[in-house]
């Protein structure tokens, strides 16, 4: 289908929406791939906006893109302010969804009050914020000082964009990072976060042929960002399947030939698979614990997984399975990893001050590999969390290392901008908004440290399930959203 006819299309499934300049960018923006670190098209399609609305742009040296938007008329006297989001999305679906996140377009619908897409992420994070951000750039009737539109890279998966940006690209004293996710809530600080990577080597070894063949899946969680919802109860597909393993190996003599489960190291696994042997003296007993074990699990998690279920089916003989030392090893260190909330905040009530993520479990034809991810508003918190998930590898002789990480945010209750959106806020909605700090990267840490005078605020629409197909954008935020932000850049104050 060529672009030209997928944007018509997308425009028909917004059609009647307001903001309809917002909605109608939201529909382009979904018919452009933009997976993490292969930004290109959606780079190009900015640029070209840019370059048609007669607009000043520049690319850094890490591919971060910024636009400039000179004042309406009477306002060329107030604060430079930078309108930022990210133009990368995560890529999950389905597994009964044929989905390439590298040449398909996201294909949205209406159900109800929400936008969803179809078996896939929908890339509302961030693709309302880029919407948004192109609708005030072609908008030659609002009223706005001096504007920057900054678009980063590589958001999702190393905060690339962020940490690339130079002192002086940016001229601009105030921020309006637009990647949150609730709308009526103002965050002024974020967790900080690394990423610990895992390999365990193995061995392959012979079949049993004495054993017949299973697949053993986890399915039908939620999944969800492992930030935003790793205190709502959710299942972890790895820990789960893990779980079944550990018991059917000493109960049953099972013997692991694959284990693939999650996909991004900031997303709550949803799905996980196991192709194992089961000795044909305990299969029948075999599936009747795993019936057993399904009707537990479902009853464990009964009030927030409504979908789950764990399940097997027979299949061919894999051609090896892992040496039983390895298997063991594994099992055990999957098992101890911790996962889900490891403290709160003694600050703030009923905010999550540290936590780590198992991501993903999957084995390749060399090698285990295992990922996760850690987060604290505390940064000795963050470094406590990390070395104790590295404990666990280590004990299990496996290889570990970490990402840079990135900085969180520190909370700022005197901003000047807080002051300004929270009066915007109760001026056009009549009500007090919340102002929060959320346990969520933001790429406002970041840009921080190279901009340490930088007054900010993050701020969206809502989007329930993000990073999971599940991902939904409630149509009426967008509205109230589109609308707070014009009513801030009326307000911003004239530079000093």
């Amino acid at each position: 289908m060529r672009l030209h006819h997928i944007y018509l299309t997308m425009n028909e499934v917004f059609k009647g929406l307001y903001p309809e300049m917002v909605w109608h960018y939201f529909g382009e923006i979904c018919a452009i791939p933009r997976p993490s670190k292969k930004e290109q098209r959606i780079s190009a399609y900015i640029i070209q906006t840019a370059e048609k609305l007669e607009l000043q742009h520049e690319v850094d040296q890490t591919g971060n893109i910024l636009v400039r938007k000179p004042a309406s008329k009477g306002y060329e006297n107030t604060s430079i302010v930078v309108l930022q989001s990210h133009i990368d999305m995560v890529c999950e679906k389905n597994s009964d969804t044929y989905h390439d996140f590298a040449r398909d377009p996201i294909i949205p619908h209406i159900e109800g009050e929400w936008v969803k897409a179809q078996g896939t992420t929908l890339g509302a994070d961030d693709g309302i914020g880029i919407a948004a951000q192109l609708a005030i750039m072609e908008d030659h009737s609002l009223e706005h000082g001096p504007l920057e539109f900054l678009f980063t890279v590589d958001e999702e998966t190393g905060l690339t964009g962020a940490k690339g940006l130079k002192s002086g690209f940016l001229k601009g004293t105030i921020l309006l990072n637009l990647d949150s996710e609730d709308e009526g809530e103002l965050f002024i600080g974020c967790a900080g976060g690394k990423d610990t990577f895992v390999t365990l080597s193995y061995s392959k070894v012979p079949v049993n042929y004495d054993c017949g063949g299973y697949l053993v899946k986890v399915t039908g969680l939620k999944g969800g960002h492992s930030g935003d919802d790793i205190n709502k109860g959710l299942g972890n597909a790895n820990k789960i399947l893990n779980r079944l393993l550990w018991n059917a190996s000493h109960r049953f003599e099972i013997r692991i030939s694959a284990f693939e489960g999650g996909n991004l190291r900031n997303a709550i696994s949803r799905e996980a698979f196991a192709t194992i042997t089961v000795p044909k003296r305990f299969q029948e007993e075999f599936g009747q614990y795993v019936k057993e074990f399904n009707s537990t699990v479902k009853s464990e998690l009964k009030t927030n997984e409504h979908g789950l279920l764990v399940g097997f089916q027979p299949t061919g003989m894999p051609s090896f399975v892992m040496d039983l030392s390895s298997q063991e090893r594994l099992l055990n260190a999957i098992y101890a990893c911790p996962h889900g909330v490891i403290a709160m905040s003694a600050d703030v009530p009923n905010f999550v001050e540290t936590s780590t993520n198992l991501a993903s479990v999957k084995i390749t034809d060399k090698q285990i590999e295992i990922g996760t991810s850690q987060r604290s508003s505390s940064e000795s918190g963050k470094e406590d969390v990390v070395s104790m998930v590295a404990s666990v590898f280590k004990l299990a002789g496996g290889k570990v290392i970490h990402s840079d990480g990135y900085p969180g945010w520190t909370p700022n209750p005197k901003s000047p901008v807080l002051d300004i959106t929270r009066n915007a806020y109760t001026k056009l909605f009549s009500t007090l908004p919340k102002v929060l700090a959320i346990h969520a990267g933001l790429e406002c840490g970041l840009i921080g440290e190279q901009y340490p005078a930088m007054d900010m605020i993050s701020y969206g629409p809502t989007i329930k399930g993000a990073h999971s197909p599940d991902e939904r954008l409630q149509i009426d935020s967008v509205k109230k959203f589109w609308d707070l932000t014009l009513e801030v850049l009326r307000n911003i104050p004239n530079s000093k």
